[in-house]
């Protein structure tokens, strides 16, 4: 993990309890004789999230309603950390700063990466999603801590930028965790894997739960991305870095050659590292 990031030891449980009383319920003993809690357990999850977020994050209200994406925080703590180091080796911006605007590219209903930003380095953040649902639950949860954020509905699923950026506006980063799979099949396949992984029987429910939007959309995120490359090339003067989150590293090559096209003057693959599991984000300006 990032030399940053506060979950670098893992999860101090006694804190975290003391923090959050509740999660103590959620607590097992492994085969190991180490406490953890039930991965494949979402409502164990759910705490153990709210946990670490009031414990870490100072969130004072963090709820996630049914079958909407529960994310991993100590994943998304790398992604915004890393977006804080290439702030500031490109420009002379100190990586704690208010006046940094950042827009989050499909939030979700549990706008994770805005309450971590904010936390970790007041960044100032504006942030979208397609469904209506996620955003009146995101914006409860950034009423609730105080958070000054634009949520603003994509209306046109088909883009990315568009409807968003709007004239005059001007952003140092956007970031974005792009729709991975191409189809609903592909997408349950993907939750059978997940859930024989925790050594658990295949249901047609995913431990970290996720709507349509949030897992799959036509020609999964190879298609996206690539959506969102050829729409920034509009936004070339109001966007410092555009970044978003490759999964599936096959598909680094085809979205280089089509950043290639757009003539951007810089383009990153930036890797992150927890444990066992290497993830990256692409990223370039122009």
């Amino acid at each position: 993990m990032h030399s940053r990031n506060k979950h670098r030891q893992g999860y101090d449980f006694q804190a975290l309890c003391a923090t959050l009383p509740e999660l103590s319920s959620h607590l097992i003993n492994t085969v190991k004789g180490h406490i953890s809690i039930d991965f494949s357990d979402r409502a164990s999850l759910i705490c153990l999230n709210k946990a670490l977020l009031m414990h870490y994050y100072d969130v004072k209200y963090w709820a996630l309603p049914k079958d909407f994406l529960c994310p991993p925080v100590p994943g998304r703590a790398d992604y915004i950390h890393a977006l804080a180091d290439l702030l500031r080796s490109t420009t002379q911006t100190v990586m704690s700063n208010s006046t940094v605007k950042v827009l989050d590219i499909g939030t979700g209903a549990n706008l994770i990466y805005p309450l971590i930003g904010h936390a970790e380095y007041q960044w100032q953040f504006t942030a979208s999603d397609v469904n209506p649902a996620a955003l009146k639950c995101a914006k409860t949860i950034a009423q609730a801590n105080d958070l000054d954020i634009k949520l603003i509905q994509q209306a046109n699923t088909e883009h990315i930028f568009h409807n968003i950026i709007k004239p005059n506006q001007y952003f140092e980063l956007t970031m974005c965790n792009p729709p991975f799979h191409a189809s609903q099949k592909e997408a349950e396949q993907g939750t059978s894997r997940k859930w024989q992984n925790l050594g658990q029987k295949p249901t047609n429910k995913l431990n970290f739960g996720g709507q349509s939007q949030e897992l799959w959309c036509d020609g999964g995120e190879r298609r996206f991305i690539k959506t969102m490359i050829r729409e920034s090339k509009d936004y070339a003067e109001q966007v410092g870095w555009f970044t978003c989150l490759v999964s599936n590293k096959d598909n680094l090559s085809s979205l280089k050659l089509t950043l290639k096209k757009q003539q951007p003057k810089e383009i990153k693959t930036v890797k992150m590292a927890q444990g066992q599991k290497i993830s990256r984000f692409l990223a370039w300006r122009y």
